[in-house]
């Protein structure tokens, strides 16, 4: 029997259109706006950077993989050592808007699976909630939204 991988997938529509959505991706000074505080660069095919969060005090490097223009962008990362690849796809739809789909693969089912599934399908969820908040109306929804992560107990 074959062993059963997990891998996440989360897609949201946005009202807005491809080429305004991949720019938002893939440029660090648009991303800083919804997902990330800072990045080392813009995202590149075969191009490494480096990514921190507002609410973590590390940083994440992203091997980027493979980029289209207006279509697709891949990464690598480090996920608790584990190389994992993610890949946004942006299909153009009706009323100038854009399906965005993320997929990030793939665990083991596991005890360590499943905690990945568990967390990374809610960040997904929450990078294309912010991403759509932040392009439609302008709201920098992810500011705060964390602060409880550096809460001492």
């Amino acid at each position: 029997m074959k062993p059963v991988t997990l891998e996440i997938k989360a897609a949201l529509q946005i009202s807005k259109p491809v080429s305004e959505v991949f720019e938002a991706i893939v440029d660090d000074n648009k991303m800083s706006n919804y997902f990330i505080s800072k990045a080392s660069g813009r995202m590149e095919e075969g191009k490494t950077i480096i990514w921190r969060f507002p609410e973590f005090d590390m940083e994440f490097p992203i091997r980027v993989g493979k980029i289209e223009n207006n279509k697709y962008i891949s990464f690598y990362w480090d996920v608790d050592g584990f190389e994992l690849l993610a890949e946004i796809r942006l299909t153009p739809k009706i009323n100038n808007s854009t399906l965005v789909t993320v997929t990030e693969k793939s665990r083991e089912n596991d005890e360590s699976g499943i905690k990945w599934l568990k967390g990374n399908t809610e960040g997904w969820a929450n990078f294309l909630a912010c991403l759509k908040a932040w392009l439609e109306y302008g709201i920098h929804l992810r500011q705060g939204a964390f602060d409880f992560l550096a809460e001492k107990p």
